[in-house]
């Protein structure tokens, strides 16, 4: 990675695209780097002039918002149990803690898994899942792409803004930033959920039983008792 390098691709016509598409990609697939790439032109936008800042976050919320959208979409039409992947029991924990944290929070929790990787996967398939109306979906998930992309692309402007040492090691550090703190909060989250969770494990149910009644012809006799 060179600064001639990095000089072509701010100044690319397809900069944004390919920046785009690792941000949709990323609401489904939590490897593609898409934090790092809104990051990346974040910080080229102040070190190279290039693409304009307000381009950037406008894009990658657009982005955001449709990667979200195509994930409510599977849930809403697919379910949770389509695929193997989602039967699987870190899955199908994460989609539990999604149902009750919509349901008690629905437009807080809306917002923070945005910003956090695997929780916004699980939080807007679950919201496609239960039915969430789409109207009610978008205009909680439009803020939430916008905050994010602002953001992340903020936070490589700041990053070139402080950092000296040319583009290169505006990047690095760019990039770093953002996957540590995408995982640190995917990590936390992950952390509180099983801290959380209540072991069900089903107590054994204990009869209560009662001492019969002696049946009249069990009862002896008022002579016998005499006797």
């Amino acid at each position: 990675m060179t600064d001639a390098w990095l000089q072509a691709l701010a100044h690319s016509p397809w900069a944004l695209p390919a920046m785009a598409a690792l941000v949709v990609g990323d609401a489904f697939l939590v490897v593609i780097p898409g934090e790092a790439a809104v990051t990346t032109f974040g910080a080229l936008a102040v070190a190279q002039g290039s693409p304009p800042l307000a381009a950037v976050i406008a894009v990658a919320a657009f982005a955001a918002l449709t990667g979200d959208l195509g994930c409510y979409l599977i849930g809403r039409t697919a379910g949770l149990e389509r695929w193997r992947w989602m039967r699987s029991p870190r899955v199908m924990a994460a989609f539990g803690w999604a149902r009750t944290a919509l349901h008690r929070r629905g437009a807080t929790m809306m917002f923070t898994a945005r910003f956090i990787p695997f929780a916004r996967l699980a939080v807007n398939l679950v919201a496609g899942a239960s039915r969430m109306p789409i109207r009610r979906y978008v205009l909680l998930a439009a803020p939430a792409a916008s905050a994010w992309a602002l953001y992340q692309a903020l936070l490589g402007a700041a990053v070139a803004a402080i950092i000296p040492g040319g583009t290169v090691a505006t990047v690095i550090v760019s990039v770093a930033l953002a996957i540590v703190l995408g995982g640190a909060a995917d990590t936390l989250v992950s952390r509180a959920q099983r801290r959380r969770a209540p072991e069900r494990v089903a107590a054994p149910v204990v009869p209560t039983t009662t001492a019969p009644k002696a049946s009249r012809s069990m009862r002896p006799a008022v002579g016998d008792r005499d006797r």
